[in-house]
């Protein structure tokens, strides 16, 4: 597989940008191995094993900041770990997958487009059920698609007031975290096998993530910078969808 110097400084952006917003990136590396032509069965496991790098210094730097809330983190670990387990040893078609991560990339586009500053003046009390809910649902899809369930997850939470833009930042960094881990643990009881290259991107990523994790658990307006994001996830959607 050649890959040019392009691919790394996208990834690089990706892991930053994502990161910033406590993301671990899967949707982002996806759209770009689907750019640069990766077959799904390499998609799926290389964007996990970037989320698991990526999200654990998202949440570092988010916790560190003091944005994190256990009390609405475990009703969704409870059910998300097992469930992304489940979706991780899971086998979906190669043109079935394609078709689903197509719409699936249509979801960070509406997300740094519209969502990107939700301004949560005051919170709600947040429902367990509710999170069990969520957190079994969204681990299901990460597990299959080869996605933390971040990007699904971070604007329900604000829609719904139940925290602002830090503090789900902080729970959908870890929320990401053991969602990937779980989802590439059913991935290798499969028997995949890691290339040279992986280890490669995670390298460019852990770089883009340490970035970005610090910059957006302070102060950093990424405005422009998720625009062209949105841009690039658009189009690999319309690629996915369409060849």
């Amino acid at each position: 597989m050649e890959l040019n110097i392009l691919f790394f400084v996208l990834l690089l952006l990706v892991a930053f940008l994502y990161s910033s917003v406590g993301h671990g990136g899967a949707s982002g590396y996806l759209a770009l191995m689907a750019l640069f032509s990766f077959s799904p069965d390499v998609m799926k496991p290389t964007a996990l094993l970037l989320n698991v790098f990526v999200s654990a210094i998202a949440f570092f730097q988010f916790y560190r900041a003091k944005h994190f809330n256990w009390k609405m983190f475990a009703p969704l670990a409870i059910t998300s770990i097992p469930a992304a387990f489940i979706g991780g040893l899971m086998v979906i078609e190669g043109s079935v997958y394609k078709q689903i991560l197509g719409v699936l990339l249509l979801l960070p586009v509406l997300r740094f487009v519209f969502f990107s500053k939700i301004n949560v003046e005051y919170k709600k009390p947040f429902s367990v059920k509710g999170l069990l809910l969520l957190g079994g649902s969204i681990g299901l899809l990460s597990g299959m698609i080869g996605i933390g369930g971040g990007i699904i997850l971070s604007p329900i939470l604000l829609l719904l007031h139940w925290s602002d833009q830090k503090q789900t930042a902080a729970i959908s960094a870890l929320f990401i975290f053991v969602n990937s881990f779980a989802g590439l643990s059913g991935q290798i009881a499969k028997g995949i096998s890691f290339s040279a290259e992986m280890y490669a991107f995670v390298g460019v990523a852990v770089i883009g993530g340490v970035m970005g994790a610090y910059l957006g658990a302070m102060r950093f307006d990424q405005k422009i910078l998720m625009r062209i994001l949105a841009s690039v996830l658009l189009i690999a959607s319309v690629k996915l969808l369409l060849v």
